[in-house]
């Protein structure tokens, strides 16, 4: 094409960009629901363990790693109980939002390895949320995950001390997918997976709160990582405090 056919042809691209950068620009953005903690509900709750506990605390030997062992935090995290009631339940809000979609928030979620442990113990995810792995152990560690929902990747990443982070991202619900260090085999965790930002880990008193609720009828879901699932139907209105508490026995 010589100089002039492309001064000819000028007035007809011009025509259709325009039209092409048009179309991108008026793509229909994402509408999401908001969470309104002035008008929702707030869902709280207490994690209660009957019957006997387990032996309690059991004793990890660290003594592979002299940096581990250092840290004399050496105890199973598998039942962790005070009066009854018991820590690192995840509790989520399975049914009941219909098509409702939530934005993700940027906020990653934090995992550490600290005194050769996860930290925390068990954590919650929005769908697409990062989630940020670190080392800030003297000493090297191993993140490694296999999730089994399609659309979750396995993934094995060795960190070296006091390094990270080391990003990633879940695209689909999955519960208590297991997190383990290969280099230390008692260093165990659990991430869960969810669509909404309703979720919460029972604190070291067993209690939980989930704030925001749009008033509805859900089914609410607690998971403890050797006792299971169980769960219940609630109803809330606007502004209402709602309780629910849940029960394990031992198995």
């Amino acid at each position: 094409m010589n100089l002039s056919q492309v001064v000819r042809a000028l007035p007809a691209l011009a025509l259709l960009l325009p039209a092409g950068c048009s179309k991108s620009a008026h793509a229909p953005a994402a509408t999401y629901t908001q969470i309104d903690e002035a008008t929702g509900a707030t869902l709280t709750g207490t994690i209660h363990y009957a019957g006997k506990p387990p032996a309690q605390p059991v004793e990890i030997d660290m003594a592979q790693d002299p940096a581990c062992s250092l840290s004399g935090a050496n105890m199973s995290e598998q039942y962790v109980l005070h009066g009854g009631a018991m820590a690192n339940v995840f509790v989520s809000i399975k049914d009941g939002l219909g098509n409702k979609t939530y934005a993700v928030t940027r906020t990653p979620v934090r995992i550490d390895q600290k005194g050769c442990r996860f930290l925390p113990h068990v954590s919650g995810a929005m769908v697409g949320q990062q989630v940020e792995f670190t080392n800030s152990d003297p000493t090297m560690h191993n993140v490694h995950m296999m999730p089994a929902a399609s659309g979750n990747d396995s993934f094995d990443v060795s960190q070296g001390p006091n390094s990270g982070p080391d990003r990633r991202q879940f695209h689909a619900p999955e519960l208590m997918i297991p997190l383990r260090c290969n280099n230390h085999p008692w260093m165990q965790a659990y991430v869960n997976v969810v669509s909404n930002p309703f979720f919460a880990v029972s604190d070291a008193q067993g209690h939980y709160t989930i704030r925001g609720l749009p008033p509805g009828t859900y089914t609410v879901v607690a998971d403890q990582e050797q006792l299971g699932q169980q769960s219940a139907t609630i109803t809330v209105a606007a502004r209402q405090s709602a309780a629910q508490d849940f029960t394990y026995t031992a198995h």
